[in-house]
């Protein structure tokens, strides 16, 4: 008879994965729900034995062996997600953060520490990611392109190409096969906010580095904060230390949140997506719409542009709710322009395809038919314009799939 401990455990859906990666201890705990711990520091009585594994981290950025040191360092409940998401995104490793700002400036300080300052970026991106690589804060400089142009702009201290897709709030999408082999050897960090593992794994296209906003679909309710990154256990290391030292920590309460926001995330992006996918084509028939975005992709994210004023329908929609953010259980919609591009330069964000008549929809999980009465009540006061040019099936016009 085969020895057990042989055998290659077989391969996993992710719905599966999605319920019980950073779970498989559980049994021998004796528990059943992954539990939570709150400590900032623990009780050691080898003091020469901790200095050789905190000496460990500092020349290796590894995780500890053993018991934990101290909150800063790691966390057992923090790392349950980690586990997690990696599993999620087929990534070795994954290190969460306090956001997805701090997950990205941690990204750009480690390519910074090896004099590789410059990136290259493809806009549209979330408004935040686009100020901070734009102001300089790091000291990094940013040459913009289209994806055609990625392979002209790496220069020799090229230490990142980045791009979102579907992008923040276009949903334009790029080939990311095309993109990967257009860098070269520079690493390819692609932020998989909107998309989730669910519906694409940007490592299997030849992504090194994945970003996640984890507020958003991985939390999916509107009530916790943080970032992670999917990447390999080499960057990883590279990851912890940049977080020790600075301190970017994700709380294990909101470690808690977003391991169980996991357990759920197919079952809430597949059926929020089908939502978005009949907003979407009812949006793209409607004469009041100038133009719909949808990814071919599928999410649950929708654009469209008005031909009257944005900002009425902001103020006239009473289910959906009028708020920053997206992919919780709740509908959102906002007003780029105004809210979550508003830091981005007004000539960068028009060139990017963010009009000042773009609404963006995070859809969530009411009934259609709920979604659909108030997005019609509010747009009434809107223009009509019979001769609208549409293309797409029944009027919706796809994001654009730029790099093809």
């Amino acid at each position: 008879m085969e020895n057990a401990a042989s055998v290659t455990p077989a391969p996993r859906a992710l719905a599966t994965e999605a319920v019980h990666a950073g779970r498989e201890d559980l049994a021998r705990l004796g528990v059943h729900a992954p539990p939570l711990d709150l400590s900032t520091t623990y009780p050691s009585y080898d003091a020469a034995g901790e200095a050789a594994r905190i000496d460990g981290f500092a020349a290796t950025g590894a995780r500890l062996e053993g018991p934990p040191v101290y909150a800063r360092l790691d966390n057992p409940t923090t790392a349950r997600f980690e586990t997690a998401l990696a599993r999620l995104e087929g990534a070795e490793s994954a290190v969460a953060f306090a956001s997805g700002m701090a997950a990205l400036t941690a990204v750009l300080l480690v390519r910074a520490s090896m004099g590789l300052r410059h990136v290259v970026a493809v806009r549209p991106l979330y408004g935040c990611s686009d100020h901070l690589l734009g102001a300089g804060l790091l000291g990094t400089e940013v040459t913009w392109t289209d994806p055609a142009g990625i392979a002209e702009a790496i220069r020799p201290d090229t230490g990142l190409v980045m791009v979102e897709t579907p992008a923040n709030p276009t949903l334009a999408e790029v080939d990311l096969r095309a993109v990967r082999h257009a860098c070269g050897s520079v690493p390819l960090l692609v932020d998989n906010t909107f998309a989730t593992p669910v519906l694409q794994r940007p490592l299997e296209d030849g992504a090194r580095i994945v970003l996640h906003s984890a507020t958003k679909y991985l939390g999916g309710h509107g009530d916790v904060m943080g970032g992670v990154v999917a990447c390999d256990e080499e960057f990883a290391r590279k990851l912890r230390q940049v977080r020790f030292a600075t301190g970017g920590v994700l709380h294990p309460m909101a470690g808690y949140l977003l391991l169980r926001g996991l357990s759920t995330l197919p079952v809430r992006v597949r059926a929020a997506s089908a939502t978005a996918a009949d907003l979407a084509r009812r949006l793209g028939a409607d004469p009041r719409i100038a133009r719909v975005h949808y990814p071919s992709v599928g999410g649950a994210m929708v654009s469209f542009e008005v031909y009257g004023d944005p900002h009425s329908v902001i103020a006239a929609v009473r289910l959906i709710t009028p708020a920053v953010s997206l992919g919780s259980v709740d509908s959102l919609i906002q007003h780029p322009a105004s809210i979550s591009h508003r830091i981005v330069a007004e000539g960068d964000r028009r060139s990017a395809g963010v009009s000042d008549r773009l609404l963006r929809m995070s859809v969530g999980l009411e009934d259609v038919e709920d979604l659909w009465r108030d997005l019609t009540e509010a747009l009434s006061a809107q223009p009509v314009r019979a001769q609208a040019v549409r293309t797409g099936s029944e009027g919706v016009r796809e994001s654009r799939r730029v790099g093809r």
